[in-house]
């Protein structure tokens, strides 16, 4: 309506865990429930008037789409970004394949809900992410995406910068390279702690505490990355019997195990510094291990502290160092211990690389082969796509391995190399595969000769407006910018980001009719709602009204169907004042002040609309229906009120279609109200002044009033005193600031510890 080109499609995320365990519960093939599921979820959005474009629906589970998804693996895989390598991976007992990181949650859940997930040792395939991780963590500051889940990933990805120590043992049998971000305090290190799956954890116990340590790593090394990384929780850990020499003071530094550490960051072992970090320092209070203070807070007279000093200060205890700044001492010790060739620089992830294989048969075969002679083969290009074959006995069969590992046909093929007899690879891809480059093909969903036709991609750039769960923060929004920049090193696209702009709409939930319990609406807690049945008794454009007004965008909600009934009215309103002014003679008449509410309500609610603040759009709208229902009764039906309300059907066009429509012609509108251009408002005078909102990590803490010319400066100051404010940021740094100019600050605070 605003003169634009919108690519506006819809496609089937159809491969992959879900969509194959759904098929097992219903004891169907997974290929007819996705074709079923495709074709219902078709059917709801076109009973809703969803504007999706259909001529270029996708479905992952195609062979055209997975032709691609293969082609991309063998990119990366060319590239050295694909690699199989054994490792102790997680295993989800229900699903019957190994996840991901990312896909295991706290309590050893997966990603689907299936507890019991623990640990097995396979070989897999990797995708090489950790090789971006510092483009994909640089490219966050230029997204226009919400802050909590930029935040997200930062977390995710995990860059610190440090110093790595090493420290050997005292009896010269091994030595530990330990990692810290704060060098200034490694004179205060009582204790290493080691995490249970560090290759020396077991190795280094003396005979002893042998038993106990190879008991406590097995148990701990099952519980997900989750939960031991939550502060939260009790920190357990044995004592492993070993000590260590600290190279900077020539201490005798004991070595435990513990639960917090993680394998997947600063290679397992870091230096407990109670006195300065709060978990070393309640590891070491439940152990009487000693504390040694080495930055004196401001004040200190010598006293033991009853809590982690993690701010600045002055050195003490610190031999050569003493009185200097943490900043200065922490530069000092780095250039010291490199000198010495005791220690070096370090930068350290917890990002780990993205584990690809899944011992499943619903997915994108992964276009490898295994020959005797050649060794690990890629499928040639020209002969993609493998195709999944279609087999009557498809479920998991308990012994680790996919069921296509017991299809003859599908496993013994010819190498591409030699030609002698060999095996293709009988793991299946990751669903997140498919659904990382997913955005490109709906440029040409027919194209045969590449993933994507370049000449589209010319026509439509990269996506401009990208609407997902906040809940795919470390999976699908991450793995996406990894394929992107990939494709983009390999000149495939002109871009890097994916996704430049990014809004996460909320998550519906529903009460459970039995035990009033409310949880998300999904169809695995069977407490969905079909818009068939709410439509069935209400209508189409009255649940569209109801759902788009009764919370916004990004807030959950919980279905009430009570509240209908509000959405209902409202829309009888419109229909009553239209065929009122349609049965009448129209009469002369001017109205300044419905002229000027028709304006604003256009700039409101196109305001509203670009801002995807939904229900503040369908506020306005009945604000103007509330001013036109009463001059109609005391006026007639003046041209004044006739333009304002066919302005109005154009208005709620977005918002229930069919109606709109129907009040478009009723009113004398000329072809379709879809058709018709937005509606125009006089030109509004540029105001002085304008309400700043203040975040704190993207939750709104006030409102300020400012010159609509403020500068950057002076708007981050005028945040920072802010009523609230400064009592919401008690004890919290503020590391960095985004400021919209004309809407808001945000105040971004680092990690508490």
């Amino acid at each position: 309506m605003k003169g634009d080109a919108v690519l506006h499609p819809m496609g089937w995320d159809a491969f992959g865990l879900p969509a194959e365990n759904e098929a097992i519960l219903r004891g169907r093939h997974p290929r007819d429930t996705t074709a079923e599921y495709a074709g219902n979820y078709r059917d709801q959005l076109d009973l809703l008037g969803c504007s999706y474009d259909w001529e270029r629906e996708i479905d992952s589970s195609s062979p055209d789409y997975y032709r691609w998804t293969q082609w991309f693996f063998l990119l990366l895989h060319e590239r050295g970004l694909a690699y199989r390598a054994p490792g102790r991976q997680w295993w989800c007992p229900v699903c019957e394949t190994v996840l991901a990181n990312e896909q295991v949650e706290a309590g050893g859940v997966c990603w689907r809900g299936h507890e019991g997930v623990h640990r097995r040792d396979l070989v897999q395939w990797h995708f090489r992410i950790t090789e971006y991780a510092d483009r994909l963590l640089d490219g966050l500051d230029a997204l226009d995406w919400p802050e909590r889940v930029k935040t997200a990933q930062r977390n995710w990805i995990g860059r610190s910068e440090g110093v790595e120590i090493t420290m050997p043992s005292v009896d010269g049998g091994f030595s530990l390279d330990v990692f810290t971000t704060r060098p200034e305090t490694v004179c205060g290190v009582t204790f290493v702690a080691l995490a249970p799956e560090h290759p020396l954890a077991q190795e280094i116990a003396t005979a002893s505490r042998r038993e106990r340590v190879e008991r406590y790593c097995r148990e701990a090394a099952q519980r997900s990355d989750l939960d031991r990384g939550r502060q939260d929780g009790a920190m357990t850990g044995e004592f492993t019997g070993a000590y260590v020499v600290n190279p900077v003071n020539d201490t005798r530094t004991p070595v435990f195990v513990a639960d917090y550490v993680l394998m997947g960051y600063a290679s397992g072992a870091v230096m407990g510094v109670p006195a300065h970090d709060a978990r070393d320092f309640a590891f070491a209070a439940a152990r009487d291990i000693p504390t040694q203070v080495v930055v004196a807070p401001a004040g200190w007279d010598g006293a033991s502290l009853t809590e982690a000093h993690t701010g600045d200060g002055l050195m003490v205890h610190s031999g050569r160092w003493d009185g200097m700044g943490c900043s200065d001492a922490a530069r000092s010790i780095a250039d010291w211990v490199e000198a010495r060739g005791v220690g070096r620089r370090a930068v350290k992830y917890r990002l780990r690389d993205w584990l690809i294989s899944r011992q499943r048969y619903w997915g994108a075969p992964i276009p490898i082969v295994h020959c005797d002679s050649c060794g690990v083969v890629p499928v040639p290009a020209a002969e993609l796509p493998v195709v999944l074959p279609d087999i009557d006995r498809w479920e998991p069969g308990g012994d680790g391995r996919s069921p296509l590992a017991n299809v003859p046909q599908f496993t013994h093929t010819d190498c591409p190399r030699c030609g002698e007899p060999s095996r293709r690879e009988t793991d299946t891809m990751d669903g997140f595969a498919c659904s990382s480059w997913y955005f490109l093909r709906y440029l040409s969903p027919a194209y045969a000769d590449a993933a994507f036709d370049p000449r589209a991609l010319e026509d439509w750039w990269r996506t401009d407006l990208y609407v997902g769960g906040a809940d795919h923060a470390t999976m699908h929004l991450l793995y996406a910018r990894f394929w992107t920049h990939v494709m983009a090193d390999a000149g495939i696209t002109p871009f890097h980001e994916p996704f430049p702009k990014l809004r996460c709409q909320g998550v519906m939930h529903a009460r459970d009719a039995a035990t009033g319990r409310v949880s998300r609406m999904s169809k695995s807690t069977g407490n969905v709602v079909t818009p068939n049945e709410v439509a069935d008794k209400h209508g189409v454009d009255t649940l569209r009204v109801h759902v788009l007004f009764m919370a916004p965008f990004e807030d959950d909600c919980v279905w009430d169907e009570e509240g209908i009934s509000g959405s209902r009215r409202f829309l009888e309103r419109a229909w009553r004042l239209a065929r009122d002014i349609a049965s009448r003679p129209a009469l002369e008449g001017e109205d300044a002040d419905l002229a000027r509410l028709r304006d604003e309500t256009i700039r409101r609610v196109e305001s509203d609309i670009e801002r995807l603040s939904f229900n503040t759009a369908i506020a306005r709208l009945m604000e103007l229906l509330n001013a036109l229902t009463p001059r109609l009764r005391q006026e007639g039906p003046t041209a004044e009120i006739a333009e304002a309300t066919r302005t109005f059907a154009l208005l709620l066009a977005p918002f229930a279609p069919h109606i709109a429509e129907e009040l478009w012609r009723m009113l004398g509108g000329e072809g379709s109200v879809h058709g018709q251009a937005w509606p125009q408002a006089e030109a509004e005078p540029t105001p002085d002044t304008v309400t700043l909102v203040v975040q704190v990590d993207g939750r709104v803490r006030a409102r300020v009033e400012a010159r609509a010319d403020i500068q950057e400066a002076d708007a981050v100051s005028l945040a920072l005193e802010g009523p609230g404010i400064a009592e919401c940021l008690r004890g919290r740094e503020v590391t960095r600031t985004v400021h919209v100019p004309g809407r808001l600050v945000n105040l971004v605070t680092a990690p508490t510890a």
